[in-house]
């Protein structure tokens, strides 16, 4: 679809008349896009209350929604109130710290290939988890929560002070490979920790898989301060990001702080995905591949990829969620492998683009 605009009567003879109808024209588009996307995820929320292993109609879970009185005490009212409404508010709040997150580290980064673990935000919420389980005997899903979220804190941190050593600021590279390393060093000792205690590893792989399942408000309460700080963070990052994609010297004439925005960057990226990490376990590819979906609609302008990818991701997550409950009744295929038999295509598909490092 073309974004140029239809030439107004006065077009030709006002200098970029053109030029700037094109302009309003595109932002146009691009709101437009933004709404259709909010009304798809407010549909497939629906889809999420009302499909699940207990078949109830829609005319039913629609009553229920609208006239909660009438049906208080029923077994429909209590599936959807108490089950189905969490599950899929966890979904929506846990889809968009990932798009958020995503988006956020390839503009910090400038690598179109970066997603939430690169900062080694996932495997310091592992090591937050499998502390917990192993050596505390922490078996709830509400204890795992803070001690993935203090282990995503941890990783993060480490990583930043790692990649700030020396001389000059924290670069988008010598995040990166801080950020490998604490990886690689994480994942072995998680390795050596649950090769040493089967029942530690029985548990984990549970929360290792990803699933909104069994998560409900007691899961969704607490980590919601958490998405909404980091949230506000990564939105007063738009601008910022947008100046430092044309290099940091360009930056700081525009007037960013390079310094500042990375680390304040790293922070939302590790409010917002040790959240969704410690409430729903690692999701895969939907902080990589939302973004890239975000830029091929509206084109690198940050102010428009961050809520994009806040409204996308949430659906992408949902509707995995709800494709899952469906594809194998009465089972259900958890939306962490949905999601990663969705991405991988998408990785491989990037991988072989010519254009993949322009942001």
């Amino acid at each position: 679809m073309s974004l140029a605009a239809p030439a107004s009567p006065d077009s030709g003879t006002e200098p970029g008349g053109q030029a700037i109808a094109a302009r309003r024209w595109a932002q146009l588009l691009r709101a437009g896009g933004l709404v259709v996307a909010t009304v798809a995820l407010v549909l497939i929320a629906l889809l999420s209350i009302w499909l699940g292993s207990r078949d109830i109609p829609f005319t039913d879970t629609w009553d229920v929604l609208l006239h909660p009185e009438a049906w208080a005490g029923s077994d429909t009212a209590v599936i959807i109130h108490d089950y189905r409404i969490p599950r899929t508010l966890l979904g929506i709040v846990a889809g968009l710290a990932l798009g958020l997150s995503g988006a956020l580290m390839q503009a910090l980064t400038r690598n179109p290939l970066a997603e939430p673990g690169l900062l080694g935000v996932n495997t310091g919420a592992s090591t937050g988890m499998v502390l917990a389980i192993a050596f505390l005997g922490v078996t709830s899903v509400l204890g795992y929560v803070w001690f993935a979220l203090v282990g995503a804190a941890l990783a993060s941190l480490v990583v930043y002070v790692l990649g700030a050593t020396g001389r000059g600021a924290a670069s988008p590279e010598r995040l990166v490979l801080a950020g490998a390393a604490i990886t690689a060093v994480l994942y072995a000792f998680n390795t050596a920790v649950l090769l040493s205690n089967p029942e530690a590893y029985d548990e984990y792989r549970f929360w290792m898989v990803g699933s909104l399942a069994g998560r409900y408000y007691d899961v969704l309460l607490p980590v919601l301060p958490f998405v909404v700080v980091g949230a506000v963070v990564a939105l007063l990052l738009m601008r910022p990001l947008n100046a430092l994609s044309m290099g940091d010297d360009v930056g700081r004439a525009l007037g960013a702080r390079p310094g500042l925005t990375r680390a304040a960057g790293a922070v939302a990226v590790t409010l917002l995905c040790g959240a969704a990490t410690a409430a729903i376990g690692p999701i895969a590819f939907v902080g990589l591949a939302v973004p890239h979906a975000a830029r091929l609609l509206v084109g690198p302008d940050q102010r428009w990829v961050l809520p994009y990818s806040l409204v996308l991701a949430p659906l992408l997550l949902v509707g995995s969620d709800v494709v899952g409950r469906v594809i194998a009744p009465p089972s259900e295929v958890q939306v962490g492998i949905v999601t990663a038999v969705i991405g991988v295509p998408v990785f491989c598909l990037l991988c072989r683009r010519r254009r993949l490092s322009s942001l």
